[in-house]
């Protein structure tokens, strides 16, 4: 399966703070670029962030960056804004 990686960046989007409420109906679902893209919509951010297994991130915040995480199976466990 071809799994997403990096980010994603929202085409000439305005200033936006992330909600990932509506987003969390994909939790439980298969990671896919298409899924990325509904996430980025859904959550007005302005960047997604992938959150592959065992993998280490910067600590840093944004407020418009949503992040979506999942495990070894490609299985999205956790979406969430920073």
């Amino acid at each position: 399966m071809d799994r997403p990686t990096g980010s994603l960046d929202a085409p000439d989007a305005p200033p936006a703070s992330c909600s990932a409420t509506e987003a969390q109906q994909f939790i439980g679902r298969t990671a896919t670029s298409a899924i990325g893209k509904s996430v980025l919509a859904m959550s007005d951010a302005r960047v997604l962030r992938w959150g592959p297994p065992d993998s280490v991130f910067t600590m840093d915040y944004r407020q418009d960056r949503v992040n979506v995480i999942y495990d070894a199976q490609g299985v999205i466990t956790r979406i969430y804004c920073g």
